[in-house]
């Protein structure tokens, strides 16, 4: 898992639950099943009801992203480069046939096979360029049924503590379970706007920052098979392909 996931994690539950400790409070108090059962299932129901089911499958696949990274290092990329113009400079384009089953990631490969294919860099430039903006708007769309979920989260916490309060109502001649129908009501509230600044939104921006990381991935790709269809000398490609690893 990247590292700041984990620290963000441990960091954000943790102040959580130790402010909730140092108050006096007990951490049983924020357990309730009712509540999570509105909160979660609510936002799930609003989300799909404005979600393709197709786009919400793309979401739920990304949530890998969050352990691991879609694609390699951008030094890993360069060293696949410099490694194909080597062996085209000396076998020519066809010698880079057998590499072709050997990548990995669909995107690469389709690029590789049109250089096999004697296609010019020209025609390779478009048809990937095309390949990359639809599938950083395809990602970027799926995204958002996290920013989504973060939006009607709170909301939806809100009414489940309004229900809450309506059930509690019920016991105001018997004071001490009005107050724990009271507390128990505000769970969740918690619940509600916890799940979007905890868990939602921070998952839709790790993910577009995936996202945009992948596409600086990809851009460092077509750019590097361009200059392996010119036959570019390696040592001027790597230099070139270099300038995308600045942060």
């Amino acid at each position: 898992m990247d590292k700041s996931t984990l620290l963000g994690i441990l960091l954000g539950f943790g102040a959580l639950f130790l402010g909730q400790v140092w108050e006096g409070g007990s951490l049983y108090s924020l357990l309730s099943f009712p509540a999570f059962l509105i909160v979660v299932g609510g936002t799930i129901g609003a989300v799909l009801i404005q979600t393709p089911l197709v786009v919400a499958k793309r979401a739920l696949g990304q949530l890998v992203w969050m352990i691991k990274a879609p694609l390699p290092p951008l030094d890993e990329g360069i060293e696949k480069i410099l490694h194909w113009s080597n062996i085209s400079r000396h076998d020519g384009l066809l010698g880079l046939e057998n590499q072709i089953m050997d990548e990995p990631d669909d995107f690469v490969r389709k690029g590789l096979t049109l250089l096999v294919d004697g296609a010019e860099a020209e025609q390779i430039r478009a048809t990937m360029d095309i390949d990359m903006v639809m599938q950083r708007e395809l990602q970027l769309d799926a995204s958002k049924t996290y920013e989504a979920m973060g939006g009607y989260s709170p909301t939806i916490g809100i009414i489940g503590a309004v229900l809450g309060l309506i059930e509690a109502m019920n016991y105001l001649s018997e004071p001490e379970r009005l107050g724990v129908g009271i507390a128990t009501a505000f769970v969740a509230t918690i619940y509600g706007v916890g799940f979007a600044n905890f868990i939602y939104l921070p998952i839709a921006n790790k993910i577009r920052y995936h996202i945009y990381n992948q596409a600086n991935y990809q851009e460092l790709m077509v750019e590097g098979l361009v200059a392996v269809a010119h036959g570019e000398n390696p040592r001027n490609i790597e230099m070139r392909l270099r300038a995308f690893t600045q942060q």
